[in-house]
């Protein structure tokens, strides 16, 4: 019994600094979803603001771009100057073996699912590549529409 009381203050005290490590202050089971608040972060290093965002950075790096999402996608409006080397289609790892490696890149699609995937897929062969995420994170980070 006593063990098992040592082991349980061992776990709540490593729960507690893993919490407190994280930065989390509270959280909540109220209303049904738990929530948890940041005390300690500034608002330019949580993910997702715009002084962090990948597009945001490979905007000011003047990197080309590459939209993987469809062609039909891609005809309904892009990014400026955008290569459209579309992910699910055959002959994306040829289009990819064909760009410069020492070029660097930014790949977006339409909700930044197929962009981390082909950002994952461009690493592999070695070329410098951010997941620029989606079209509208594209937007939002000042890259102009086509």
């Amino acid at each position: 019994m006593l063990r098992r009381a040592r082991f349980a203050a061992v776990v709540l005290t490593l729960t507690s600094g893993l919490v407190g490590g994280l930065g989390l202050v509270g959280c909540s089971s109220s209303g049904g979803g738990t929530t948890a608040s940041s005390s300690t972060a500034p608002p330019s290093s949580i993910a997702g603001s715009p002084a962090a965002a990948p597009a945001a950075v490979a905007l000011q790096q003047q990197r080309t771009v590459i939209d993987v999402r469809t062609v039909q996608e891609f005809k309904a409006g892009h990014v400026v100057d955008a290569a459209n080397l579309e992910l699910q289609g055959p002959s994306f790892a040829a289009d990819v073996a064909a760009l410069d490696p020492a070029g660097r890149y930014v790949v977006y699609c339409q909700t930044g699912i197929r962009a981390a995937a082909a950002a994952a897929q461009m690493r592999e062969v070695g070329l410098d590549v951010l997941d620029g995420g989606s079209m509208q994170s594209m937007l939002d980070a000042g890259w102009p529409r086509a």
